[in-house]
């Protein structure tokens, strides 16, 4: 299954708790690219410094380069309990070409789930967050607010709002994210496989609401 959602949505939560359930092996382009920045370079691949170079550059990596990303990790894609991508395909020429991956492989997708939530409500929660810079901790001013105001619970640090949970930084995230994303949830509606899940509520309620989704998609179609 391949996993859409607008950052911020909650849908790294959801995948690992999909990957609990079903056994399969979750895919997340984002946590392959922290795993490698953290790694000795002796063991990355040409394609890994490849993509970490565009990076550290604060460009975005192209496309060719995660799709030799995703290839190298061929063995998850056939993990018998399947395999959930998370952060890819982004655009519908990503999305071609892992159809290509995938019929190369002999495997087929089965669902795209797609969490929807509109942007003010993101917002809302993009801004409720607080970091603690030294131990990292996460609060939410409304959600899991610290025992004292503005400070972590842990190490009684002062708590900051990231540059990246700013509301107008996260619109702007939110703009660049649907331009990018409507033509691909339409590519994936035509294919018959797009199953649309209102993020709202607790990890936990999403969840739920995910598997419901999923037992009552309508039979896949296959074109020969």
């Amino acid at each position: 299954m391949v996993l859409l959602g607008a950052p911020g949505v909650g849908k790294g939560t959801q995948a690992a708790l999909l990957a609990a359930e079903l056994g399969a092996c979750p895919l997340s382009t984002g946590d392959v690219f922290r795993a490698a920045k953290s790694c000795d370079s002796c063991g990355q691949s040409a394609v890994m410094q490849a993509a970490l170079g565009f990076m550290r550059r604060g460009e975005l990596v192209p496309d060719t380069t995660v799709l030799e990303i995703v290839r190298e990790r061929v063995a998850c894609l056939r993990c018998p309990g399947g395999f959930l991508l998370d952060g890819f395909p982004r655009t519908v020429p990503q999305a071609r070409a892992l159809a290509w991956i995938l019929e190369t492989e002999k495997l087929r997708l089965d669902a795209v789930l797609s969490y929807e939530l509109p942007i003010e409500e993101i917002v809302a929660r993009a801004v409720g967050r607080r970091n603690c810079p030294k131990c990292r901790k996460v609060y939410h001013l409304t959600a899991f607010p610290p025992k004292v105001e503005g400070i972590c619970d842990v190490c009684g640090t002062a708590l900051v709002l990231r540059e990246d949970d700013k509301p107008e930084t996260v619109r702007v995230r939110m703009k660049a994210y649907e331009k990018c994303t409507a033509p691909l949830a339409k590519y994936y509606r035509r294919a018959h496989l797009l199953v649309p899940i209102a993020a709202r509520g607790s990890p936990d309620e999403i969840f739920h609401a995910t598997l419901e989704a999923l037992r009552n998609r309508p039979p896949p179609v296959h074109h020969h």
